[in-house]
């Protein structure tokens, strides 16, 4: 996978074909998880919009948190304003205990909270009984890369159970294994359903691909959520994970 610059890894980069494919196939995965009867859905992605409109799109009702040192006016435009409520807060205290049918933690949400344990106990509170979440972190594989890069070899041998990453714009994130992950959600009371790599495919193949015939996305699309590599963490720079709570 690499040399790739970090800034392209934490998605902060150009979209290339690669970006392309990826969020068709995050896309995909979330049409494949949502349920199927409208719920009421809580979105921790970062206030990007993305998730939340292809929830409401599917018809399900939308609280979006929203990052409590950013501006509700800052915000992209709602298209489906009628089914989304944005919250600017720094926690889930405004909601009541089992209080929403499922939680996105989508775009590394929980790699961003280096105090994931806590997050992850809030979520389990505010899930009905039933309730699913479907969460995205950084891997190890990434969190190596990244500290490879930057020649912190130092920080590679003493990488112990919590791998605390510094990028090079100074922000930090947290990496996981795929067993790291599973505990996280284990140790919150959460049923773990399935922990995966979001992508399989490298970005030279897709980017190899695409630039051979641009109409076969959709192809490599199918091809990636037909790999299924349960709990392989050796490839993908992101895990993606569904837990339920019982």
């Amino acid at each position: 996978m690499l040399p790739i610059p970090a800034e392209e890894l934490n998605g902060s980069g150009t979209l290339g074909p690669y970006w392309t494919f990826y969020r068709a196939v995050a896309g995909e995965q979330l049409n494949r998880w949502l349920p199927q009867a409208p719920s009421t859905i809580l979105d921790l992605s970062r206030g990007q919009g993305r998730w939340s409109a292809q929830a409401a799109r599917a018809g399900h009702r939308v609280i979006e948190m929203i990052d409590f040192r950013k501006a509700l006016d800052g915000q992209p435009p709602l298209r489906d304003a009628d089914r989304i409520r944005r919250i600017r807060s720094d926690d889930l205290r405004f909601l009541p205990d089992c209080s929403v049918d499922a939680v996105l933690a989508e775009d590394r949400a929980m790699s961003l909270e280096l105090m994931a344990e806590s997050a992850m106990s809030d979520v389990a509170r505010v899930l009905r009984p039933g309730g699913r979440v479907l969460v995205c972190v950084d891997s190890l594989v990434l969190g190596m890369a990244i500290l490879a890069e930057q020649n912190f070899w130092a920080h590679l041998r003493q990488t112990g159970e919590v791998m605390l990453v510094p990028w090079p714009d100074g922000s930090i994130t947290r990496c996981f294994s795929s067993g790291q992950l599973r505990e996280l959600l284990s140790e919150a009371g959460l049923k773990v359903e399935w922990v995966r790599p979001r992508t399989v495919l490298s970005p030279s193949t897709v980017d190899h691909v695409l630039a051979s015939d641009s109409r076969a996305l959709n192809w490599l699309v199918r091809t990636e959520l037909e790999a299924h590599p349960d709990d392989d963490d050796t490839v993908g720079i992101h895990l993606v994970a569904s837990a339920v709570k019982a």
